[in-house]
Order: C-alpha cells, then structure tokens, then sequence
C-alpha cells in the first residue's frame, strides 16, 4: 500500500499542477497524503521532514534564484537584451533567421539571463524573422528552446543556471564540472537541434508551407495568465508576472554595453572557481557557526552569487542612463525569485517527505541497481523525477537528495570523480523535463501563439532527443576516459 501511496499522491499532484493549482499548495498536500496512507506521523513529517527539506533548498539557493531574477529584469529594462537579439538579427539576417534566434537565446541564458525573460524578448524578434523569411510560425518556439533551454542550461561549463549549481553542495563541484564533457554534450546539442530545425524549414518550403498565421503574438496576455504563471514557477527562476512592471528604456544600449554584464558573469564564475576560492583559507567553515560545512560544499554556489553581484554592479555602473527607474526594476526582479524558489523548494519538501517513507527503499533499491553502473542510474534517477514534476531543478533536488550521499560513495568505491556525476545529474535532469506539462514549454507555446499540436513535436526533438544523445555520449566517453 505504501508504494500505491506514493503513486496516488504523485499522480494528483501531476494532474492538479497541470490544472493550475498552486504547488505550494498542492505539495504538502500530496506529501501528507502519501504519509497518511504510509500509515506514517502527519505533523512530524510537515513540520520537520517537509518544511525541513524546503527549507534548506531555500537557504542554499536562494541567492542565485534573487541575484539571477535581478540581473535578467535589469537586462531587460535597460534594452540590453534587445540590443543584443537585434544585433544577432542585423548581423546573421532573414536568410539565417533560425540561428540568429538560435545564438541569440544562448548568447543572452549562458550570460545569466533569465530564461523566462528570453523568451519575452526573443518572440518579437523572431517573429519578425520567421515572418521576412517565410519560415513556419511553429517553428518558432523550437528554436527560442534550442537556444535557451538545452545546452546552456545543463551542458555548456560554467553555466550559471540553478539546474547547474544544484549538485555542487552534493557533489562538492564547481560550475565548470567536467568541462570537456560538457562542451562535447553542448556541440552535439546545438548540432542535432540545427540540423533537425534546417530540415524542418527545408520541408515547408517544399511544401509552400509559408510563415502562416500573421497574428502578432501577445506577450502581454501570456506574462499576466494565472494559469502560466502557476505552471512556469515551477520550472525556472523567474515569475513571468514580473515582466511587465518596473520600467522599460525606450532605448537601447550599444551592443559593446549590453554584452559586457554576460561577459562579467563568464569570467568572474572562471575566476572564482579557479583562482580565488581555491586559495581561500576557508577552513573555519567547519565551526558550528557557521553549519559546520567545507568549502567544497558551498564554494560553487559562492563563485556564481559573486559572478551575479559583479555583472549587477557592471549593468547599473555602464548602462545606469537606460535604467529609467532602477528601484522599480531591483524591486520587480526580486519579487519574480520569490514565488518560483518556494515552489521548487515545495517539490523539494513532497520529494523529501516520500524518500523518508519506508517503501522508498524499495525505490532506491531498483534505481541503483540499473543497469549500466551508477552514471546511467543516477541519469534514469534525475530523469524520471525531472519527467515526474515537471521541473529540472525540482526533480534533480528530489533525486540528490534522496541518493547524493549513496553515489558519493559509489563514486569514491569506483574511482568515479564527482565533476562526470555532477554533469550526468545536470543533462539527465534536462531531458525529459521538457514534456507537455512543463511551465517552460506552456510558456514558450503561449508568448509564441502557437498551440502543443503544433509546435510540441519539434520542441521534442530539439530539447528532448538531442539532449538524450548528448547524454549517452557524455556517459559512454565519462566510463570509457573518465572525466575530462
């Protein structure tokens, strides 16, 4: 009974987040629901186990989650993002719409900004686009995915997306684990989802397909639709609500300004990670004052704030005269972080309190005894709950969580370096996170106007079959060479 529980509880938080339900809501419930059915304490396990478990989520990332809203509703407000798709539009042109929007979305998510706020920005633009080149308007959010979604959210080193900091209090990495690994992964990525999306165009134009229907998109309507809004704040950093508040500069920044903050970001991460920390005396960590932690364990999480504060300060001392009102701007970003880290961290508490129920034994028992070795247990593991909640950053919490500890010491029995099982964790939570009920894919259709039945498929294929590729090579070269 225990185990169909467990399922009950999962399967109507599914069902009741896809409806629009609060998660912050729906995920006590469902974990209460299951421990009653375990026949288990319910108070103890609200209090203690759940909110315990969100709570620390909370603690440990909640920096990244304020810093990285801040840094993309600044991005946003002062033009920089604009300037820098518009440069992309000029430079590469209708000719090579599909890359133009391609790079642009990586150029802008790998520097720090938002996803949510990429695709506000990225949908005008490549609307645009799409519609001079007469490209099928459902092409649209393939390629706005392939862009922001995929490669520079769990592959590309140094990323400074939460998926990517979220193993490192685990795994005791840093943002450039396994940078080899993860350049590999990003090509092959960035090359199936190209090659799939050029095919794609190729057909309609065989076809006589065209652009389609020339209704301009609403980002308006989507940015204020209670029902996005409760299904996105579960799967990235930013709360779309937030969009449309502070203030928008009517003008733009060169592209020298905008680009630098993206620059800062890359190159303070490499530095502290690198140089700084490593040299740091931080020895005094494992006072009780201080949690009684290692550098190892929070160091990673302290070279992406560090890089976040740093492209902040840059964006508001080189682009201060594009910022019309910077507090309404500051107090925007900070109010998108608040609701999306504590629906996470409510995922986090559901996943905690079902891992501390006895049938979850049962569970962890089948999963570590996959075949294939641990690398292809823990990315069954990250998957399946990435899949299960609709949320990269939930599902591979869930699964850290529960099992960290235990691949610790199978990597450390096998010889496994920690930095290959941090970038298998990370590309295996991105994959299939992006199925129908994802708040990033329910997003994306509604800021581009298209609709599951006609825009999903290519989305699987870009953000879905590319990443499964690029995780198997990432698992057959890490077992084969080890992590490089």
């Amino acid at each position: 009974m225990d185990i169909v529980g467990i399922l009950i509880s999962l399967g109507l938080l599914i069902w009741l987040a896809y409806r629009g339900w609060s998660v912050l809501l729906l995920a006590p419930g469902a974990a209460l629901l299951a421990a009653a059915l375990a026949g288990e304490p319910l108070l103890p396990h609200w209090t203690q186990t759940f909110m315990g478990s969100a709570a620390r989520f909370v603690a440990q990332f909640f920096p990244i989650f304020l810093l990285g809203a801040v840094f993309g509703k600044l991005m946003d407000d002062s033009g920089s993002v604009t300037a820098i798709a518009n440069f992309m539009t000029e430079r590469l042109g209708e000719r090579r719409a599909i890359l133009a929007v391609v790079l642009a979305g990586a150029l802008v998510t790998y520097g720090g900004v938002s996803l949510f706020v990429a695709f506000f920005v990225l949908a005008p633009m490549a609307q645009a686009l799409f519609r001079a080149a007469a490209i099928p308007r459902r092409l649209m959010p393939a390629a706005i995915a392939l862009g922001t979604s995929t490669f520079t959210m769990s592959a590309l080193p140094g990323t400074p997306a939460i998926q990517n900091a979220i193993p490192m209090p685990f795994f005791g990495t840093t943002p450039f684990a396994a940078p080899g690994l993860g350049i590999i992964a990003s090509l092959i990525m960035l090359g199936f989802g190209l090659w799939w999306l050029q095919r794609a165009e190729a057909r309609a134009r065989r076809a006589n397909e065209g652009y389609g229907d020339t209704t301009d998109i609403d980002t308006e309507a989507a940015a204020n639709d209670p029902l996005i809004r409760e299904r996105a704040t579960t799967a990235r950093e930013f709360d779309p609500a937030e969009i449309n508040h502070g203030k928008h500069s009517d003008t733009s920044p060169p592209f020298a300004l905008a680009i630098s903050p993206l620059i800062v970001v890359v190159c303070v991460n490499l530095l502290m990670s690198l140089v700084v920390l490593p040299r740091m005396d931080a020895s005094f960590l494992s006072q009780e004052r201080w949690g009684s932690t290692s550098l190892a364990a929070v160091g990673g999480v302290w070279a992406v704030i560090v890089a976040l504060a740093a492209a902040i300060l840059t964006l508001i001392l080189i682009s201060h005269r594009y910022l019309p009102s910077l507090r309404a701007s500051m107090d925007a970003g900070a109010n998108a972080s608040v609701l999306p880290v504590f629906s996470v961290a409510s995922l986090v508490g559901f996943g905690a309190v079902v891992a501390a129920l006895p049938a979850f034994t049962l569970v962890s028992d089948w999963v570590l005894s996959i075949e294939g070795g641990p690398l292809t247990s823990l990315a069954v593991a990250t998957n399946v709950l990435a899949a299960l909640t609709g949320s990269a950053s939930g599902g591979l919490t869930i699964a850290l969580d529960a099992l960290g500890d235990t691949y610790m010491q199978i990597a450390s029995a096998k010889g496994i370096d920690p930095a290959l099982m941090h970038r298998v964790a990370v590309i295996g939570a991105g994959t299939l996170d992006s199925l129908p009920h994802n708040g990033a894919v329910v997003t994306m259709l509604a800021v581009c106007g298209t609709t599951h039945r006609e825009s999903y498929f290519d989305i699987v294929m870009v953000g879905i079959v590319g990443a499964i590729i690029a995780l198997v090579a990432v698992i057959v070269l890490g077992s084969a060479l080890g992590s490089f």
